[in-house]
């Protein structure tokens, strides 16, 4: 009897020959096949299987891809020509855009392509096999960073995000997804009417271009998006890459690789926020010039209101932005508008003063008529001189036709209707009363106070449609 207890690693066809029969048993790793009739054994050459090592059970990756047979903290080929290093990405999400800190956040899928001959294996049937981040410690990969990033982190939920994908040849696939947070420089001259475009720099930390070449694999095609992706503020225009060599002056020049995007912002949130308000305070301040002169408390409070008001719009607006030593765009149209809405309130300071001196002036001129009245005798025609009250309207010739009245009776007039007339103190030589050709020796007026307002009502709507149009001709 022949007992046979040699595991194989291979299946093997085992041909007895007994007594001219012929008996054929399949062997497998660990079968014991006891032989008591047979004479011998004969092993068939060409019943032999090919099966795949990576299928084996008992083999370990370790022994498989020969690990333990290199050292994996040198590079493939070392001390030999660059090894190349294709990456492509595709991006997840643009999860936010943040003024104030002046970066972005993205989470994308990082994918990277070498070749290293020490991890090549026999193989006849699989293309390639798949390992999750266990492996990776075990290897060399390559060490790409992300250049001024601010914060970065791979998933692990609910492992590490990490997959290795060996081919037989030896070529290998390295494939992690990562959210990084990286600086974006911005130029808010043009806020909110900008276009910002931001990038993200791939490069590898220790190994110069003589060590790893590092390049986009695909070209152009080598970035791919999501096309939901989609932000509150901003409209994802363009994705493009691009690569050029940085250079340092310790350590010598690296391969980089560019993630450029240009984003526009959206105007409708700012014009409902910002613009809009502005723009309704600045003609609310308007109101005060169609609001009676001698009503101070009115016309005060409004114009306080309305330049409180947008002093609380500006400091909301810079609340939001960075620091910047440049003026904005929005600052411009703010700043405008504060100036005009505080420009409404000097009016009315100067109307307020105007009339105050106006009213001071006509008390003395009343006051001086009253004395002369009680001095001087009643001439009722007679006289050198008259002092009267005319309307601002009255011609020379309606003038001339009251040259017979007298003082009293024109200050009975200037009494009920002193607000809107003008003092005219005119000295009349007595010849000429009786002629057309009668004429003013003196003639004094202090104009009505009341037509700032009236200018100012004209004025100032003109030069604030004005430069609303310069403003949105230059920024749009």
């Amino acid at each position: 009897a022949l007992e046979m207890t040699e595991p194989f690693l291979n299946e093997h066809i085992l041909v007895f020959s007994c007594n001219k029969n012929i008996e054929s048993y399949a062997l497998t790793p660990n079968s014991n096949v006891t032989l008591n009739t047979c004479l011998f054994p004969v092993i068939s050459p060409l019943s032999k299987k090919i099966v795949d090592g990576t299928k084996t059970r008992k083999v370990k990756t370790s022994h498989l891809l020969r690990i333990d047979d290199h050292d994996f903290t040198m590079r493939p080929a070392f001390a030999g020509p660059a090894v190349p290093v294709g990456v492509d990405v595709q991006v997840e999400s643009l999860d936010s855009i943040s003024e104030v800190d002046m970066d972005f956040t993205m989470t994308l899928y990082l994918r990277h392509y070498w070749k290293d001959e020490r991890l090549a294996f026999p193989s006849s049937t699989n293309k390639s096999m798949t390992f999750d981040g266990r492996l990776v410690k075990k290897i060399w990969v390559p060490d790409v960073f992300f250049v001024h990033s601010k914060r970065s982190f791979i998933h692990d939920t609910t492992t590490d995000n990490i997959m290795l994908r060996v081919y037989p040849d030896g070529h290998v696939l390295y494939s992690l997804r990562v959210t990084v947070t990286a600086a974006c420089n911005m130029d808010f001259s043009r806020f909110p009417l900008d276009s910002q475009t931001c990038t993200l720099e791939l490069e590898s930390y220790a190994y110069t271009d003589e060590d790893l070449m590092l390049y986009w694999k695909s070209g152009d095609e080598s970035l791919s998006t999501d096309e939901r992706i989609s932000l509150s503020q901003f409209l994802i225009q363009k994705f493009h890459t691009t690569s050029r060599l940085a250079f340092y002056s310790s350590t010598g020049w690296y391969n980089r690789l560019y993630i450029n995007f240009t984003l526009r912002r959206h105007i409708f949130f700012f014009l409902l926020q910002t613009y809009f308000p502005a723009t309704l305070m600045v003609m609310l301040s308007w109101v005060s010039f169609w609001i009676d002169r001698r009503a101070v408390p009115a016309r005060v409070s409004l114009g306080i209101t309305t330049v409180l008001t947008m002093s609380t719009i500006i400091t909301g607006v810079n609340a939001s932005m960075p620091r910047v030593s440049y003026i904005k765009a929005v600052d411009i149209y703010l700043w405008v508008s504060f100036v005009f809405v505080f420009l409404s309130v000097l009016e009315y300071a100067a109307v307020n003063y105007l009339t105050t001196v106006r009213d001071g002036k006509d008390r003395k001129l009343r006051e001086k008529a009253r004395e002369q009245s009680h001095t001087l005798p009643c001439t009722c025609g007679m006289s050198h001189a008259r002092t009267m009250m005319l309307d601002g309207t009255y011609s020379e010739a309606d003038t001339n036709s009251l040259a017979g009245y007298t003082r009293a009776s024109m200050t009975a007039e200037d009494t009920s209707e002193k607000q809107e007339r003008m003092v005219v103190h005119l000295s009349l030589d007595n010849e000429s009363t009786g002629t057309k050709k009668k004429g003013i020796r003196g003639f004094r007026i202090i104009q009505n106070t009341h037509a700032i307002d009236t200018y100012s009502r004209m004025i100032f709507p003109g030069a604030y449609i004005l430069f609303n149009l310069i403003y949105w001709c230059v920024y749009c």
